[in-house]
């Protein structure tokens, strides 16, 4: 099974964010307790905010767990991270049309009516798709060497 697709398993329980990187923890050197614990906040668009969108805040995560800064890393490390960071929301929004999470979804996560509207509107599917990209992009970030 592709990474995507554990995501998309995830998903089936947890939030974009929380799918998305425990998709790559085990990769990362991360246990999967942890990365549910560390993206449950980033869900919705961060705590339902409707910002940057979870499975682009999941990915970012897993950017920085596989090349990000480390210590005794030259600080480098730190623009070379900013950089593929950039790369990916810009990849992301580019072919999703937006990197907000209110924005892609059309609706407010953060009251009932935008929580109604996302569930009459049958948005998790969306997200799913959003999941897939997320994934995609950094399938092919993490093999280019």
């Amino acid at each position: 099974m592709g990474k995507a697709e554990a995501a998309l398993v995830f998903f089936g329980n947890y939030n974009c964010a929380q799918s998305v990187l425990s998709a790559y923890a085990a990769d990362c050197g991360l246990e999967k307790d942890k990365a549910l614990q560390v993206a449950v906040g980033f869900g919705g668009g961060m705590g339902r905010l409707g910002e940057t969108c979870g499975a682009v805040t999941g990915a970012i995560m897993v950017l920085g767990l596989a090349s990000g800064f480390r210590e005794g890393d030259s600080r480098d490390k730190i623009s070379e991270s900013y950089a593929k960071v950039r790369r990916l929301v810009n990849d992301f929004s580019t072919k999703a049309g937006a990197v907000k999470c209110r924005d892609l979804l059309g609706c407010n996560l953060s009251t009932e009516e935008g929580q109604k509207a996302f569930k009459e509107n049958n948005l998790r599917d969306r997200c799913r798709g959003y999941i897939r990209l997320a994934c995609e992009l950094l399938d092919e970030y993490l093999t280019e060497t």
